[in-house]
C-alpha cells in the first residue's frame, strides 16, 4: 500500500525508537523531565526565542496561543484557507470566544498590505482586532511557502497597529528547507510560533509552541485548562529531539518525491490540472470522474489519497514513502 493521505501517516524508524526507550524521564507537569525541558530549550534556540512548551498536538499550540493572544469579544486576522479556521474544530470561537476576519489570497498566502483595511476601527459596535496569524506551508494551499520579505512587512503593520503576529509552522520546516531561510531570522518575525514533530519529521505525536518566557508561562497555564498536562512526557519528546536532530534537512528528499509525483498525475486522463508543488503536498484537479470514484480507483491500486474540496484530491510525500514507490504511483496513475 502506498499511503499518500498525509504526512501524519508515518511510524518512528528503529533509530527513533531506540532513542525513546532510552530517554531519561521525569514528571513533565512538576518540571522535572528533563528529555521534555531539552526538547523545549532546542526547540526555543532554534527560532531565536527564550522558551517553548511540548503538546499533544498542533491544535493544541495553536488554540494555546490564540487564546494567550486575545480576550472574548477580539478578532483575529487570517487566511480563509487557513487551518485554524477551517480544521480546528471552531476552536477560536469554542475556547477563546474570538471572531474571525477572513482574507483572501494566493494559495493561503495573503499580503501585508491587506492587513490595515481589515483591522477594526475603534468603535464599541466591533470586535477588538488583536491578533494576525499566518500558516507557512499552507495545507489547504497545497504546501504554499511564504517569501520572507512579505512576512517581514506584515510584521511591521502588526507593529504598527498594536497587533500580534502568530505563525501556524505545522510544516515550517518544509518551507525553510525550500526557501534555504536562516531560521533565527525567520523567528523573529513572529510573537509565537507552532511548530508540529509528527507530520514530516516523522514523530509519533507532539507539537511545540514558542515564544517569550512570559508569553509561555500564560500558554503553560492554558495547556493546563485544556488538559494538556503530561506526566513522563520524555519518551514522546525523545522522539521529537531526534526528528529536530535527523529529519529537518531530509524534507528536501519528500520535495522531491512531491514533484515526481505531480509529474505523474499531469499524464493521468483524469487529471485536469495540477497545482504548483512548492513543497511536499501536490494537489490534482479532477476532470470526468468524481473525487469518490477517483479515490476508489487508486484504492484498487493500492493507492490512498485524500479528498481536497471542489473535485481536488491531495497526495502528501513523506519518509515512509520511497522513491521505489513514487515509481510505482506513476505506472499505476499512468494505466487509470
Amino acid at each position: 500500500m502506498i499511503d499518500l493521505r498525509s504526512d501524519t501517516v508515518t511510524k518512528p524508524t528503529a533509530e527513533m525508537l531506540e532513542a525513546m526507550m532510552s530517554a531519561q524521564v521525569g514528571d513533565d507537569v512538576f518540571a522535572e523531565d528533563p528529555t521534555v525541558n531539552a526538547l523545549q530549550e532546542k526547540a526555543a534556540k532554534m527560532f531565536g526565542h527564550e522558551a517553548a512548551l511540548f503538546c499533544p498536538s498542533g491544535t493544541m499550540t495553536n488554540q494555546i496561543a490564540i487564546n494567550a493572544h486575545t480576550s472574548p469579544g477580539d478578532e483575529v486576522i487570517c487566511s480563509e484557507l487557513a487551518h485554524i479556521y477551517l480544521y480546528e474544530g471552531g476552536g477560536i470561537a469554542k475556547n477563546s470566544g474570538a471572531s474571525v476576519r477572513l482574507l483572501p489570497g494566493d494559495r493561503g498566502r495573503f499580503k501585508a498590505d491587506q492587513i490595515e483595511p481589515n483591522i477594526n476601527a475603534d468603535d464599541p459596535h466591533h470586535p477588538i482586532t488583536t491578533l494576525v496569524a499566518v500558516e507557512d506551508t499552507c495545507n489547504k494551499g497545497g504546501g504554499a511557502c511564504y517569501d520572507l520579505d512579505e512576512l517581514k512587512k506584515i510584521k511591521a503593520v502588526c507593529e504598527k497597529n498594536n497587533l500580534q503576529l502568530h505563525l501556524d509552522g505545522a510544516r515550517v520546516f518544509n518551507s525553510l528547507v525550500k526557501t534555504g531561510y536562516d531560521k533565527v531570522e525567520y523567528g523573529q518575525i513572529f510573537n509565537s510560533i507552532s511548530i508540529c514533530l509528527s507530520k514530516g519529521l516523522g514523530a509519533p505525536v507532539g507539537s511545540l509552541l514558542i515564544g517569550s518566557k512570559s508569553f509561555i508561562r500564560k500558554a503553560h497555564r492554558i495547556r493546563k485548562s485544556m488538559g494538556g498536562g503530561m506526566r513522563q512526557a520524555g519518551y514522546l519528546a525523545a522522539a521529537g529531539l531526534f526528528a529536530l536532530e535527523n529529519n529537518i534537512e531530509r524534507l528536501a528528499d519528500d520535495h522531491e518525491k512531491a514533484q515526481q509525483m505531480a509529474e505523474s498525475l499531469k499524464n493521468c486522463r483524469f487529471v485536469n490540472g495540477v497545482s504548483p508543488v512548492d513543497t511536499n503536498i501536490v494537489v490534482a484537479e479532477l476532470k470526468g470522474i468524481e473525487v469518490k470514484d477517483f479515490l476508489q480507483k487508486l484504492l484498487d491500486q493500492d493507492i490512498k489519497a485524500v479528498p481536497f474540496g471542489h473535485g481536488k484530491v491531495r497526495f502528501v510525500a513523506h519518509l515512509d514513502v520511497s522513491m521505489e514507490q513514487v515509481e510505482e504511483f506513476a505506472k499505476k496513475v499512468g494505466s487509470l
